[in-house]
């Protein structure tokens, strides 16, 4: 912690040169055309974290130590600027305008004309700025984790890769029911398939956190079914990632901090900066370190650590726009981020058999140790002709993750073996072409968007060896492998790709001012599994203009990933003498077929929203929306069959097709099971002065239930089965998947130089199923955490900020150890279980 301390000391020293200057006293009132005063109205110095906002009066007053450019902005009005090199008192009149261009959301409509309070299904807008400087979070996750109630991502420990990539849910559902883009292009995922100790078993998700909060400009989250529109993944919804365009400054933040068990430590650096290209293009360019220490809470007299796995992570991206000729603009993004992580496997006791005490007198703790390669790029043109908007781009993706095991053995080598191994890992690769064009018809009632395109994409999964002395074991009967991570073997590579075609068309109507109504269609054929059509409608209708009712019914689908369609591992055991596989084996593989496990299909949903928006005085929004999602045909991992049972008799039915095969147990990914989730989300936002200052009240709740609907669909041949295909442990985790209840409230007051936020987390009961089982499950209760900042501008460029996350160290309620996946008192649900985060930040404009 020395050497953090020490950096943002010297960071501080350099944001200080700006002092000592003449003060300059801005004051002013903020008025309509109609001379009626606005309050809650944002009013900022260009290029710096100084600002207020207009009181009841609509009133402000600033004190500047230098020269600069004045912005007001208010929602429903055309942006000011003006610059302010003296002391003054000035009269700002504000138009009204249709569209305030800041608030257009590239997400949920394709209407360019359309804004986040205009349109029929939820979207928020979370700008990142403004969330960076008042929390604790450094990555994508943890701050969309305490921003929107219905999102959630908790990290993991003691399931081997899965503690280096987060995962994410939206309303419940799987990190694959969500689909990312970046600037509104579909965003790559991962090459990691959840498997051990994640309640995102047989899941893969998009690997937010290589992306670096640094280079964002905003968030936006549709919570609305949209495969119709984006196609594969968006059954919860889809994320939409918006890259900064900014060329006047270079913004560098520092941020150190530490838990308040004295560990997890964590260093965080970044930078974003700009130029212009001619007099309309940019480029910006961010980049981005974040060394996390290791945590642990691991019960007393556990071997291993468990929390926090050790991560360097380091990012760079870039966002650019070029017009070419008239009406014509190239346009290109990216980026390339590269990760280091370390955890704990499960420990070896020194009588363990797996161990070799000339090597490990005591036992050991093996680590698995990730380098993550991750690579994206998006080129395209866009611009209009003869008054319709035309978009053509195609986005390249790669994720690669190879793995290193140390402080392990190959039992069969005995105490020659080394203590090192190189594992192997996979790697996922897409490429996506798309073209769109789009026309807005203002004469058509009262108004009318049309839009339609094409996609192409390929896919491409690939499974690598690692050294020999990784995977196999060279003395009968001993185990095989390096402990805590057998590496893949010559007979897990798999190189397989697939493609698909889409064309989608989309209508929005204004019928009247007050009711709009939008219509989308979209075909797919996929190589691999086949065509699927899936449509939307949505509509909006404002009974008064405070007052509006939204609603809209899709279909929707979600492709297998390759990675449920072909990743395979192998180890072997030994059965009196004799050498059987244990195998996750794909549904295309012989033991799949002679047990009728059926091939992988789509899973296919039924979306239903029904939501108000409702303004009943100025500053003051609420907004509320109930789903129910219905999802056919969930892919889930069954699992292990194991030929003989505990006593060493054959299993009726399916043991002699598996020894027949030389299996001793097999597991599959199949369509198993049907879901229905109902919620509700909440979401109010009231400003409003307070003494001599400006007050934020946030609030946001949600209500999520899962349930697994009907019989567990089993093949013929293990029918009766049901408790290995999906068991009752199986239908806890994936019904756990969120609290029941989420919700915050955050308080934000800004006086003068000072800023003060205070945030309250609730969050729900949760009930998780056990080793045990036979009805015994693991109960959290519900808890409330709380987060504290403290921000002061020590110049017009540089603010600093201190705080605490979670200050009264809360965590859930404690389990059995020997009933967790993590085998440590807790899953990681709720808060997660790292306790109290305290932490600096200093900010500043060079």
């Amino acid at each position: 912690m020395k050497k953090y301390t020490t950096l943002l000391l010297v960071s501080l020293m350099a944001a200080l040169q700006g002092w000592g200057q003449d003060v300059l006293k801005v004051t002013g009132t903020v008025m309509t055309k109609e001379q009626e005063a606005l309050p809650g109205v944002s009013v900022l110095i260009k290029g710096t974290t100084i600002g207020t906002t207009t009181d009841y009066n609509g009133q402000f007053s600033l004190q500047l130590k230098q020269a600069g450019v004045l912005e007001v902005r208010y929602v429903g009005f055309a942006t000011q600027a003006m610059n302010i090199n003296a002391s003054q008192n000035i009269t700002i009149t504000l138009e009204e305008e249709d569209v305030f261009m800041d608030d257009i959301v590239v997400i949920g409509s394709r209407n360019a004309n359309r804004s986040s309070v205009e349109t029929a299904v939820p979207v928020d807008v979370i700008p990142m700025d403004q969330v960076t400087n008042s929390v604790g979070q450094v990555d994508v996750n943890q701050l969309l984790q305490y921003a929107v109630p219905s999102f959630n991502s908790n990290r993991n420990s003691g399931s081997d890769a899965t503690d280096h990539v987060e995962t994410a849910s939206l309303r419940g559902l799987g990190p694959d029911q969500v689909l990312v883009l970046i600037n509104g292009k579909r965003r790559h995922t991962s090459s990691l398939l959840n498997l051990y100790g994640t309640r995102e078993k047989g899941k893969v998700g998009t690997d937010l956190a290589a992306i670096p909060v640094a280079a964002i400009e905003r968030i936006e989250v549709l919570r609305d079914g949209a495969s119709a529109q984006y196609g594969s993944d968006a059954i919860a919804g889809v994320i939409n990632i918006v890259l900064k365009k900014q060329t006047e400054d270079v913004l560098v933040n520092v941020a150190t901090g530490i838990h308040q068990e004295g560990d997890g430590e964590q260093l965080n650096v970044s930078t974003n900066f700009g130029a212009k290209i001619g007099e309309e293009g940019f480029v910006n360019i961010a980049a981005e370190v974040n060394k996390r220490g290791m945590t642990n809470r691991a019960p007393e007299g556990e071997m291993r650590t468990i929390g926090n796995s050790d991560l360097l992570n380091t990012a760079v991206f870039f966002n650019s726009e070029i017009p070419v000729v008239d009406n014509t603009v190239f346009y290109a993004f990216g980026g390339l981020n590269y990760r280091k992580g370390k955890s704990g496997a499960w420990g070896r006791a020194a009588d363990d058999d797996r161990n070799v005490p000339e090597l490990y007198p005591n036992g050991f703790v093996p680590f698995i140790h990730s380098n993550i390669l991750d690579f994206s790029t998006g080129v395209g043109m866009k611009g209009e002709w003869k008054d319709w908007e035309w978009d053509l781009s195609h986005v390249i993706g790669y994720n690669e993750m190879a793995f290193d095991v140390s402080n392990t053995l190959n039992t069969s080598l005995g105490a020659d073996s080394p203590t090192e191994f190189y594992a192997g890992g996979h790697a996922f690769g897409q490429q996506t072409t798309n073209a769109g064009i789009s026309k807005f018809f203002p004469e058509v009632m009262e108004g009318m968007n049309i839009a339609f395109g094409s996609e192409y994409r390929t896919d491409k999964y690939t499974i690598f060896a690692g050294e020999e002395a990784a995977w196999k074991s060279y003395v009968p009967g001993v185990s095989a492998g390096a402990q805590g991570f057998p590496g893949f073997s010559p007979s897990n590579e798999v190189n397989t790709t697939r493609s698909s075609v889409a064309g989608y068309a989309d209508l929005e109507l204004d019928i009247t001012k007050k009711w709009m109504i939008g219509t989308a269609i979209r075909g797919e054929h996929y190589s691999d599994f086949g065509t699927t059509v899936n449509g939307k409608i949505a509509t909006r209708y404002a009974f008064t203009d405070n007052f509006s009712m939204r609603g809209s019914v899709s279909t929707g689908f979600r492709a297998p990933s390759l990675h449920q369609a072909y990743f395979n591992s192998t180890y072997t055991e030994y059965v009196q003498g004799e050498a059987k596989d244990v195998i996750l084996t794909p549904n295309n593989s012989e033991v799949a077929k002679a047990l009728g496990i059926p091939e992988l299909k789509q899973e296919t949903s039924m979306n239903y929203s029904l939501g108000l928006t409702y303004s009943p005085i100025h500053n003051l929004t609420f907004t509320v929306d109930g789903y129910l999602i219905d999802i056919e045909d969930r892919i889930v991992m069954t699992g292990y069959f194991f030929s003989r049972d505990d006593e060493g008799n054959l299993q009726p039915g399916y043991g002699q097709i598996l020894e027949d095969l030389n299996v001793s147990g097999a597991a599959f990914f199949t369509n198993a099971i049907d879901t229905r989730t109902k919620g509700i989300d909440m979401v109010a936002n009231y400003q409003t002065t307070l003494g001599m200052g400006n007050l934020n009240i946030m609030l946001g709740a949600n209500f999520n239930e899962t349930k697994v609907v009907g019989d567990v669909k089993t093949s013929d041949v293990l029918a009766g089965q049901e408790a290995i295909y999906f068991g009752e442990r199986e239908k806890y985790f994936l019904e756990g998947s969120a609290p029941k209840w989420k919700g915050n409230l955050g308080l934000n007051y800004t006086v003068g130089k000072w800023s003060f936020m205070n945030r309250y987390n609730y969050f729900g009961d949760v009930v998780m199923g056990t080793w045990s089982g036979d009805g015994l499950v693991q109960n959290y209760g519900s808890k409330v955490t709380t987060d504290v900042t403290v921000g002061y501008q020590l110049s017009p460029k540089a603010k600093i900020s201190i705080g605490g996350s979670n200050i009264f160290n809360v965590y859930p309620d404690k389990q059995d150890p020997n009933e967790t996946d993590s085998g440590g008192y807790w899953e990681g649900v709720q808060m997660g279980y790292n306790g109290a985060y305290y932490f600096g930040r200093l900010s500043f404009t060079l």
